[in-house]
């Protein structure tokens, strides 16, 4: 008997039951307050891929929708955003489908509840937005009202490793302190200090960015500073500079390791007198503006060497964000392949639909030494070659092909190696959306297997968020 049978349905409308869900061109699905599927209409079975009778009895897991992902990844103790909050108003979203291709939707759910308010499950119905995507997928516009879930103000990341620095990011924002954001070439630094500025007070005021590195010593004088005409050869007029264009923003110093000693005493004063001096004047002239810097070199150790000023280095490091590279937060890197193929489809109008496993597998397994920026690239090729609508690796780049894992120590220590097998079992949970048969194909053991470490290494589904399909 079909769960919709055992629903608490009036007995006319019982009678026309199957007649009405079956004419809803929206999926339509009821599930228990365990998550557990108990209907499911045939709108739903034919925009998942699954049939209806598949679908009844399995975890709403097994749709992966984004909510869920988004709901799970921050670790709350709710199963659903939609457990925690009551309802799912117009929420865009993703769901996959049976075949493992993404599908964007639009969903709207309520939760159950009896008459002395005690939860009996949820209600849900999703519409197909494919055709609506497509059809607008040259708009700009458009593609920045879809809101990727998996995002923190346009910083992707679902991983345990990113969770601290969007708190970090969210005080940083409140407050006016200099922030240095400190990591490799590619991880986003830029991204994080236009973040910080959007979500501070000064956000109706510019955000100025310098490159350091990318100017001499004296035209970077001149382009934070500005100058008076005639102050050297070519000067024939008074400018403006960046910390005057920036009055009551920000100031965005990236590459800050790589300032002169002069340049490091004018940007000492800056912070401690709040004025500058135009070159060629002597004239102090205020100027309000927070200073956000960055680099990607290790200023502990140019401050050993000389080469950085220690009074300069404690000013500008009142809250330090160290961003993690793309290779210690492998549990990301199909979310942002995700973001960046819905980009790069609407940039391309390119066909391509999704990616297979392995070369998915060959993406987690490469270790980006040129990090998001490097992904980013190698996903913006892949496009440019590949004319079938999955991602197969051969059509990944050569340095991607070529690379071989490095072969673990032969008498790695045994706490070592217990640590980096509870990772990379979390790790395959999380690309697998908890799904433990997945998780255990990703791992190459068997299912048994995955429960068994799971036990050892004390990690419950409650603690993970991991709930099974």
């Amino acid at each position: 008997m079909k769960a919709s049978k055992k629903l608490p349905l009036g007995s006319e409308l019982g009678k026309h039951w199957e007649t009405i869900v079956g004419g809803i061109k929206d999926g339509l699905m009821i599930v228990d307050k365990e998550g557990c599927i108990v209907f499911a209409n045939r709108a739903l079975a034919e925009l998942t891929g699954y049939r209806e009778e598949e679908l009844i009895g399995q975890k709403c897991s097994v749709l992966g929708c984004s909510l869920f992902n988004l709901e799970r990844a921050q670790g709350g103790r709710h199963w659903c955003v939609l457990m925690r909050t009551g309802e799912v108003d117009f929420r865009r979203c993703t769901i996959m489908r049976k075949d493992s291709k993404l599908v964007p939707v639009l969903k709207n759910a309520s939760r159950l509840a009896d008459q002395d308010g005690e939860v009996l499950g949820a209600v849900e119905t999703i519409t197909d937005l494919t055709e609506m995507v497509e059809s607008d997928s040259k708009s700009t516009s458009f593609r920045h009202q879809l809101v990727h879930e998996g995002s923190f103000h346009g910083i992707i990341g679902i991983s345990h490793t990113m969770r601290p620095i969007f708190r970090i990011i969210e005080s940083a924002a409140r407050c006016e302190v200099p922030v240095l954001i400190l990591g490799e070439s590619g991880t986003g630094k830029e991204l994080v200090a236009r973040t910080i500025h959007q979500l501070s007070k000064r956000c109706k005021k510019p955000l100025v960015s310098v490159n350091c590195a990318a100017l001499s010593e004296s035209l970077l004088e001149s382009e934070l500073f500005g100058h008076v005409k005639g102050a050297y050869t070519g000067a024939h007029s008074d400018r403006i500079g960046r910390f005057e264009l920036a009055r009551g923003g920000s100031v965005f110093l990236d590459e800050i390791g790589d300032l002169s000693p002069s340049i490091q005493v004018k940007l000492l004063r800056v912070l401690e007198e709040k004025t500058i001096e135009r070159v060629g004047e002597s004239r102090p002239v205020p100027v309000n503006v927070r200073i956000i810097s960055a680099t990607n070199q290790d200023l502990r150790g140019l401050l050993e060497s000389g080469r950085f000023r220690k009074d300069l280095y404690f000013r500008i490091n009142t809250i330090p964000i160290k961003l993690p590279p793309l290779r210690e937060r492998v549990g990301d890197i199909p979310v942002l392949v995700e973001q960046f193929f819905e980009e790069l489809k609407t940039q391309t109008g390119s066909a391509v639909q999704g990616i297979e496993k392995a070369a998915m597998d060959i993406l987690q397994q490469y270790p980006w030494p040129g990090n998001v920026r490097e992904l980013k690239s190698a996903l913006a090729y892949v496009f440019a070659i590949c004319a079938d609508p999955l991602v197969q690796p051969v059509h990944l780049p050569s340095d991607l092909l070529s690379y071989r894992h490095p072969a673990p120590s032969p008498h790695p220590g045994k706490s070592r190696m217990q640590e980096l097998k509870k990772q990379q079992l979390v790790e395959a949970l999380a690309q697998a959306r908890g799904n433990k048969s997945r998780a255990a194909e990703i791992l190459g053991i068997s299912r048994v297997t995955v429960w068994s470490r799971l036990k050892r290494y004390g990690l419950a589904d409650d603690q993970l968020r991991f709930p099974d399909r």
